[in-house]
């Protein structure tokens, strides 16, 4: 048997040829960074932008994975091909994902149209690994037409989903009508589709009233486009062709109206100043060396520098 291949440009071509294990591997390539995962970049930035992302979100508990597989199951009885990326909480003992997510999608694990790929936060305080984005675009590249991200939820913060998705999915559970309310502004600023999972329970209702009211009070454009409210009971695949109809609606919507164009020059203007600014503190450490980077952290620590004084002499001071 020969030995698999580690080059990341023929990797590329096995994956958009339908190889799986070499899809695979360039996503171990991209989460492992360094050159690698640099050249990983270059090769598949100019050949993305076909694929729809659908971000989904929502506080643990849910059912955001149940709905996913859900979702999963209704495309490929459309005959389309899905990616999933399962952004999973990072293993406290080796940082990898705990692939809760990826198990409870494993009825689709043998499917040849269906790819699944847990990925670890590695403690990243949003819930999204740092290699999000670049994931995205190495399964955009290898042909995947439709890219879901589950998120894996940690409140307010999860609005950072909405940089690396075109249409975001919102699961909410009845009887949340409180919180709901506790988090109106970044529900509001992040939803593109609401989902009530779980409307065979009591409540439901009362939480469709809220979200309506919410939206009617918002005071976000969102382009003319008002996010639905769909319900959902995942573990039976009701509401699930009224969430696929939505998500094909909006996608319809952002397009025509160039929204769609917008969100992904933000994202990649985003992602630009983040790498911009990790390569700035690798370099600031290098310059530092010797432990000065850890010697005025612990100063800052301690109260006896502040933290702008310490960002001054890191870096030198901001001129202007």
């Amino acid at each position: 048997m020969a030995p698999r291949s580690t080059d990341p440009a023929t990797l590329l071509e096995q994956a958009r040829a339908g190889d799986r294990g070499a899809l695979a591997r360039l996503l171990t390539l991209v989460e492992r960074g360094g050159p690698q995962s640099r050249e990983v970049g270059r090769l598949v930035s100019p050949r993305g932008g076909a694929a729809h992302v659908v971000g989904i979100t929502g506080a643990p508990g849910a059912g955001k994975s149940t709905l996913t597989s859900a979702l999963i199951a209704h495309l490929r009885a459309r005959g389309e091909t899905v990616a999933v990326l399962a952004i999973d909480p990072s293993s406290p003992y080796t940082g990898g994902a705990i692939l809760g997510d990826r198990v409870r999608m494993q009825d689709h694990a043998t499917d040849e149209g269906v790819f699944i790929r847990s990925m670890a936060t590695r403690g990243h305080l949003g819930g999204l690994s740092l290699a999000t984005s670049e994931a995205i675009r190495v399964l955009d590249a290898a042909g995947r037409p439709w890219i879901v991200v589950e998120t894996v939820g940690v409140g307010q913060v999860e609005v950072e989903i909405v940089g690396k998705a075109d249409t975001t999915v919102v699961v909410v559970n009845p009887g949340w009508g409180d919180a709901v309310q506790a988090n109106k502004a970044g529900l509001m600023e992040i939803a593109d589709v609401f989902v009530i999972n779980k409307a065979d329970r009591k409540g439901t209702e009362e939480t469709r009233r809220d979200l309506e009211q919410m939206l009617d009070l918002s005071d976000l454009a969102h382009d003319a486009w008002r996010p639905p409210v769909v319900q959902a009971v995942a573990t039976e695949q009701k509401g699930v062709d009224e969430l696929w109809s939505t998500v094909l609606q909006h996608r319809e919507f952002i397009s025509a109206s160039g929204e769609l164009q917008r969100r992904r020059e933000f994202r990649l203007g985003e992602e630009l100043r983040e790498i911009v600014a990790r390569r700035l503190e690798q370099r600031a450490r290098a310059v530092l060396g010797d432990g000065r980077w850890d010697t005025l952290q612990a100063d800052v620590l301690a109260h006896r520098v502040d933290p702008w004084s310490a960002a001054d002499e890191m870096l030198g001071p901001v001129q202007g």
